[in-house]
């Protein structure tokens, strides 16, 4: 990266909203080393892949400059902090999330324009999201959110003691007890959870899963099913409008009011999944949730 001494502001991000289109000023120009040229607005409709947990893949879409758009090749999480580092992204991030000291930035990842033709500092762009693209992720993520839930429900009474973590609605949290990995996908989502020791001492029964993971699956199913049936309205709540502010996920179910930490996009309503099919695989060590939506 070419180093930089102007920190700019945390930039607002207006995706929790839905928002797909924005104008922005440009506050950052840089390249990465293989000369593709990074941009930073003071606000974007764009979501960025979240380096730290990056379940959700970054928004598609085009910025427009001097009459020609551009296409955004990837959108990242970048910050700029108080040395002459310049902007830093992704894993060359060095400190946590919100650091008062840092700038916490939406990178905006365009081809290696020549200097002529880039934009410069202060200089007005119009953003657009893909919004047929959003559309299918925010799908897969509420989707992804509504098995999380139905699946610590199903996996209840597999517990042989008091968990150390319950979830939103008074459930055994096995999903951010045991979970590894998770991948929203347009329409869908993978999340990979582990079975090992810790989570056998914590009192989950690996064994009864295996002999009951039909009985899981039918349940689960059920349960989305309902709720999605049930129409109940969602959104993004947040204390603050920049980047690495708090966010949560928040939808009303016939169970109660689900809220979980989130900084991804959704639908609007339950009801708007169509329908959620959703398989469990099992091997030694592992459990695989693969989640479809058909809109």
């Amino acid at each position: 990266m070419t180093p930089t001494t102007v920190r700019p502001p945390a930039t607002e991000v207006l995706f929790p909203e839905g928002t797909s289109r924005a104008t922005a000023r440009v506050q950052l120009v840089d390249r990465d080393q293989d000369g593709r040229l990074l941009l930073v607005t003071d606000r974007t409709p764009f979501h960025p892949l979240d380096h730290t947990w990056p379940d959700q893949p970054a928004d598609r879409g085009t910025v427009t400059f001097g009459g020609t758009s551009h296409p955004v090749l990837d959108a990242l999480t970048g910050a700029v902090g108080p040395g002459a580092d310049g902007l830093l992204v992704a894993d060359a991030i060095p400190v946590r999330r919100g650091d008062p000291e840092w700038s916490f930035v939406a990178v905006h990842v365009l081809g290696p324009l020549d200097d002529a033709a880039a934009p410069v500092v202060g200089q007005d762009v119009e953003l657009a999201v893909d919004g047929e693209y959003r559309a299918g992720l925010s799908a897969g993520h509420t989707a992804c959110h509504l098995v999380a839930l139905a699946l610590n429900e199903a996996l209840a009474d597999l517990w042989t003691k008091q968990p150390r973590r319950t979830d939103c609605l008074g459930h055994p949290d096995f999903d951010q007890s045991a979970i590894t990995t998770s991948r929203i996908e347009p329409n869908g989502s993978v999340d990979t959870y582990r079975l090992g020791k810790s989570l056998r001492k914590s009192g989950f029964s690996a064994t009864a899963l295996t002999e009951r993971l039909d009985t899981v699956q039918h349940a689960v199913n059920a349960r989305v099913a309902q709720w999605i049936a049930a129409g109940g309205a969602a959104r993004v709540e947040r204390d603050e409008r920049h980047l690495d502010a708090r966010r949560w996920w928040t939808c009303a179910l016939p169970d109660g009011t689900a809220r979980i930490p989130c900084g991804g996009t959704h639908v609007a309503s339950t009801a708007a999944l169509g329908s959620v099919t959703v398989t469990l695989d099992l091997s030694a060590a592992e459990l695989t949730v693969h989640t479809h939506v058909t809109p």
